[in-house]
This record gives C-alpha cells, structure tokens and sequence, in this order.
C-alpha cells in the first residue's frame, strides 16, 4: 500500500495549487486561456515537487525503491517541461496590460511589465536546458560532481525564476492565499536542498568512519572495508546501498552511490564491491587504512528480509553482484532455510570476483568471451538461460533479485513477466540515471 499512498500524496500536493486556484480565481475566460494557466501551474508545482523526489529521503527510496523514484522523478520533469512549454503558446489573443496586479474586472492574463515576463522567459530557456543536459549525462564529457552542481543550481535558480513569474505575472498567483501557497511549496523544495547539502552533512560528520583494508578483487574490481569511528554503525538490509564518500569532507560533492556488499549479520564492518569506471574508483588502490570516509544511507528497497517466498533467485551482472553478494552472504550467516540460486555474468573469467566464497553448488556462471578451457555457460544473461536454470514452478514463486546492465535486467524482467512472475516478485536496482 505504501506505494500507492505515495502516489496519491504526490498527486493531491500538486494539484492542489491548480484546485485552489480554481477556488480564488475570478470570473471564467476562454477555454484556451484557462488551459494555459492550468499547465503552467501544474508545471510549476511539479517542479517544487522534483526537489523532494531526488531529495534521497529514506522514506520514499526505502518504501518503493530508488528506481522507482528516479524513474518517476525523469517521467515527471519530462512531464512539466511538456507543461511549460506549451503553457505561454495558449495564451494568443490575450488583451495585455492593466492596472498592478489586476484590474478589477479581472479578465486581463497578461502583463506587459517586462521585469515580470522576463523570470518566466528565462525559466523557459532554462528548463529544457536543464532536461537535455540531464538526459545527455552519460554522453557528456565531464565529471558526475559537476554535473550534480549544475543540475542542483539550475533547478533552484528556474524555482525561484518561477515563483517570482507566477506571483507577479500570474492571474490567480497574485492572490494572496495563493502567494502563500507557492511560498510555501518554494519553502519545501528549498528545505530538502538544505536537508541533503546542509543538515545530511553535518549529520554524516558526527559519525566517521575509517577505512580498515583495500583488496584487489579482479584486474578492475576492489573491495573497500571500513570500520565505525566512535559510534555504533549503520543499521541496514543486506542489498541496501549508500552514498559514500572517501578522503573527503562530509560537506564535499564527490561521493557516490555504492551497494553494500558484506552482510549485517558478520558485524558493524562494512564491505563495499566497486569496478574502476570513473575518476574516484580509478584511485581506489591508492586508498590508504585509516582513511576517513563518511556514508550517507542506507537507502533502496533491494532486499529479501521478511518475505515468504520459497525460494530467492539472484541475477549478477558484473559489479551487480555486490548488493546480492550481502543478500548470499546474509541468508547463509544466518542460516536462511529458503532455497536461493545465482546466475552470475561476466565478459571474461577474470573478471569474476569471489568464486571460491560463492562456489559451485546452485550458482551457474556465464561468460561471454570465455576461453578454449571454459565449461561454463557461454553468452549474455538471456530468456534461455533463465528458462534453463530455473524450472516453472520456481519463476511463478520465487522472489528474483537483479543488479547489472540496464540491457540485461530489462531483458530478464520482461521474460520473467511473460512467463508470470508477478511484478512485486521482480526487485531490481539500477545506478546509471539521466
């Protein structure tokens, strides 16, 4: 139910300034004009509400899962920048002008003072900017850090370009209950900004951690382990991950989103499973023990605690084997009775990572590039493969858990949904987001 809870929640906050819009509003004008100030006010609460959406807060990530977040997050933008752009189109015809704010007729919609067109006008050359640049992340040549500064100023800078538009060029935006709405809708897109950069910090601070060893697992793949530095530890699910940073301060932009691969049950040290991709996990060899880093977590929902199924199927793709490793290694500390079988891809032999802990026994191997001495299985992670390792009766009930290309957990959901593995049976994880 908690899905579908937040969902209705999202949906009553924003339509909730279009109703009482509709409620202090003046006299009814054309349809077409009516429209356009419906979708630039639905585009503008949408864009208050994105801030909470990518805010990392525990509650929406942990209760549908960071996946479903994001992907709602991009579906939204999208959405309201849909909204925007038609929004000014609509308003042809409008007679302009008029006394400040409005007239007492109230039948005028457009004012002709420059100071109040213009933040709408540059919200509107921002916004699409803005979409672009984040769709175009992964083919644009600079570093994650700089891109989350730029899309973190730009969306403040187009919130506050259109809270001053709406009040001030708006028809229903410059009643004063509706003033105090957008206010306060400003106030909370603001605050999450403030609680992620500001208050996660200065949390994050209070509790440090250490970096105990750094071992290399494959050619590209090591394993970081860090320990409490004066407090507790982390509470969290086997398959949860957090943002960590490293050698940095608390307050830095440069951490990342890594997947904990150790299991709660083997104690308050963490283990973390990262492949060199980019500027900071190129460095992870020079990482010295005793190293202050700081996690900011746990979040995501990719966990198998509590559930009844009979049985848990894990599907790896390269380094999407670290949240289900902890899953592996969770279920046998504590003697999990349910049956659990793991599909496990690389590219090459070398690349496959802690095969003496994980074994021979339920856990089939692929390779697509394998050597003349290979006995294993040959290719992707396709249908075949998931029809030829797991019988009927295991696809309808079964849990299945994956992490890997996007490629191949788009590939095996489907399958899996074709064959009749209900949705909330498919628990996925994905790292790479526009």
């Amino acid at each position: 139910m908690k899905p579908l809870f937040l969902i209705v929640a999202y949906l009553v906050v924003v339509t909730l300034p279009l109703i009482l819009s509709w409620v202090v509003g003046g006299s009814p004008r054309p349809f077409h004009q009516e429209l356009a100030s419906g979708l630039g006010i639905l585009a503008f609460s949408m864009v208050l509400m994105e801030f909470v959406l990518s805010g990392r807060f525990k509650s929406i990530s942990n209760g549908v899962g960071m996946d479903v977040t994001m992907r709602f997050h991009q579906i939204m933008a999208r959405t309201a920048l849909v909204f925007a752009l038609l929004h000014p189109f609509l308003y042809q015809g409008t007679p302009s002008g008029g006394q400040r704010p409005w007239d007492p007729t109230r039948q005028l919609t457009i004012t002709t003072d420059f100071s109040a067109l213009s933040t709408g006008i540059g919200a509107y050359l921002l916004f699409p900017s803005l979409v672009l640049l984040a769709i175009g992340r992964t083919q644009l040549d600079y570093k994650y850090e700089t891109w989350r500064l730029i899309h973190g100023i730009g969306a403040l800078l187009i919130a506050l370009l259109l809270l001053h538009h709406t009040v001030y060029a708006g028809r229903y935006g410059s009643q004063p209950a509706m003033t105090w709405v957008w206010l306060a809708m400003s106030g909370v897109a603001v605050g999450s900004l403030l609680y992620v950069y500001l208050l996660v910090p200065i949390l994050d601070k209070a509790r440090p951690w250490r970096v105990t060893s750094v071992a290399q697992l494959t050619p590209k793949q090591w394993e970081v382990i860090m320990k409490p530095d004066g407090h507790s530890g982390l509470d969290y699910k086997a398959g949860q991950f957090v943002w960590l940073n490293v050698g940095q301060s608390s307050f830095s932009m440069k951490e990342n989103p890594f997947s904990i691969c150790s299991a709660p049950a083997a104690g308050t040290e963490i283990a973390f499973m990262i492949k060199e991709l980019g500027d900071f996990t190129r460095t992870l060899g020079r990482i010295k023990a005793g190293t202050v880093a700081y996690l900011d977590g746990p979040y995501g929902n990719l966990s198998v605690n509590g559930r009844a199924e009979p049985g848990v199927a894990l599907i790896a793709g390269g380094v999407g084997l670290a949240p289900l490793l902890g899953i592996l290694r969770q279920m046998r500390l504590t003697g999990d009775p349910r049956k659990v079988k793991l599909i496990y891809g690389n590219r090459v032999v070398d690349q496959i990572a802690c095969r003496d802990e994980l074994g021979e026994q339920d856990v089939t191997y692929v390779v697509s590039e394998p050597p003349e001495t290979w006995h294993g299985e040959i290719g992707f992670i396709d249908a075949a493969l998931i029809d030829r390792v797991f019988s009927a009766k295991e696809i309808s009930e079964w849990v299945f858990v994956m992490c890997g290309p996007a490629i191949m957990m788009d590939i095996v959901e489907d399958h899996l949904i074709e064959r009749g593995t209900p949705s909330h049976r498919i628990l996925s994880e994905r790292f790479d987001y526009d």
